[in-house]
């Protein structure tokens, strides 16, 4: 048996590393992959949000004042729908606050489901620690009632006080939260089992990532049956095999992964000197020459005494103030353009600026044309 020729063995190792370039290639694509649930959303399945007007009650002083005519009139609405006839100026409590309540009800809630509900002080109550909210009606955008809250509220912080009005808080204690208080009593009519097709809406609409959605979906499912319609939606029509159960299919197509795209962007926070670069973000070979101008201001204050004797002379203060303007030496760099945000990153470095200074920089690249990424400012 002959062994094999330098040809042969060039063209195992070329075959073999091919196959590891390959396997490179998939696991990084697998790295960059995001869920399909994750990036996008069925249409029609999401959930609504519930608002209601209600009470707590139980403070220890600490609710709404007389001001707040509007809580006196809903104590005495709520008495007398009890049997207790009481006129609202007669009305002397500080143990009740009026608040908004707010729920979000999640799809395909069902009847007896809890949620939780988020109690916000409208009036001008000091604290809501301690208190109880009464049953609260929670309506939706159609004024129909969903939900029903009550239950004790946690805030999640204090506040402590003196006569003296020293005072110290700690997070919003006007604002709580009625863990699982909110009851479900009436359901969102929604069928999917109805359905020949379903629409997958993507939350950052992008052409390319709806078109490697439409592919994966069809690869996982083996039929031709998803389209992209536009850079926001993608067309499923319902294979027939999932016909009657299209809870199965969602729940098969959320789990493919899909790798996103989106615009290069650069993200500038001048509030706070904060600079966020996209991975896809290059520039253009460009040269960046960046100074800085200080300005120094000296003062000196001397004593003037008069001469000895001197009947008419007094000690005055003179200032003596010196100004001196250094501009630094700004020496031209060359930026090379760069393939990935690393050399990017590596390029600015080398400038030696701070972020602001940086801010001040990409705004000029922009301007220049040499920046290959949009310029968002917040």
């Amino acid at each position: 048996m002959r062994s094999p020729t330098f040809f042969q063995r060039a063209v195992t190792v070329a075959g073999g590393l091919a196959i590891v370039a390959t396997v490179l290639l998939a696991v990084t694509a697998e790295l960059h992959a995001a869920r399909i649930k994750d990036i996008a959303g069925f249409r029609g399945v999401r959930s609504n949000q519930l608002v209601g007007y209600g009470l707590v009650v139980g403070l220890a002083g600490s609710g709404d004042s007389d001001d707040a005519i509007f809580t006196l009139q809903s104590i005495s609405s709520m008495l007398e729908k009890m049997g207790v006839t009481v006129k609202p100026e007669d009305i002397k409590v500080k143990n009740v606050a009026a608040v908004m309540v707010t729920a979000d009800l999640p799809p395909f809630a069902r009847m007896g489901s809890r949620l939780d509900a988020l109690v916000n002080s409208i009036g001008d109550s000091k604290a809501l620690q301690g208190g109880t909210l009464l049953m609260t009606p929670l309506k939706g955008a159609d004024g129909q009632v969903y939900a029903v809250g009550q239950g004790p509220v946690s805030t999640g912080g204090f506040t402590v006080g003196s006569g003296t009005g020293d005072k110290v808080q700690k997070n919003f204690t006007t604002v709580g939260r009625v863990v699982q208080g909110a009851l479900v009593e009436k359901e969102i009519p929604f069928n999917l089992n109805q359905k020949d097709t379903l629409t997958l809406a993507l939350h950052q609409p992008d052409f390319t990532t709806a078109t490697r959605m439409a592919e994966a979906i069809n690869a996982g499912l083996l039929e031709n049956a998803a389209f992209p319609q536009d850079s926001g939606t993608v067309q499923i029509a319902v294979p027939s095999k999932y016909l009657g159960n299209i809870a199965h299919l969602i729940a098969s197509i959320e789990v493919l992964n899909v790798t996103p795209d989106n615009i290069s962007r650069v993200v500038i926070n001048e509030r706070t000197g904060t600079v966020i670069m996209g991975e896809n973000v290059r520039i253009s070979t460009v040269a960046i020459a960046h100074g800085n101008l200080s300005v120094e201001i000296k003062q000196n204050f001397n004593v003037s005494q008069p001469m000895p004797f001197s009947e008419t002379g007094r000690t005055v203060v003179t200032p003596d103030s010196q100004t001196s303007v250094k501009e630094g030496r700004a020496p031209i760099y060359v930026v090379p353009s760069g393939v990935s945000i690393g050399e990017v990153v590596k390029a600015l470095n080398a400038l030696g600026v701070s972020p602001r200074d940086l801010i001040s920089i990409f705004q000029a690249l922009k301007a220049a044309g040499a920046l290959q990424a949009d310029l968002e400012i917040i």
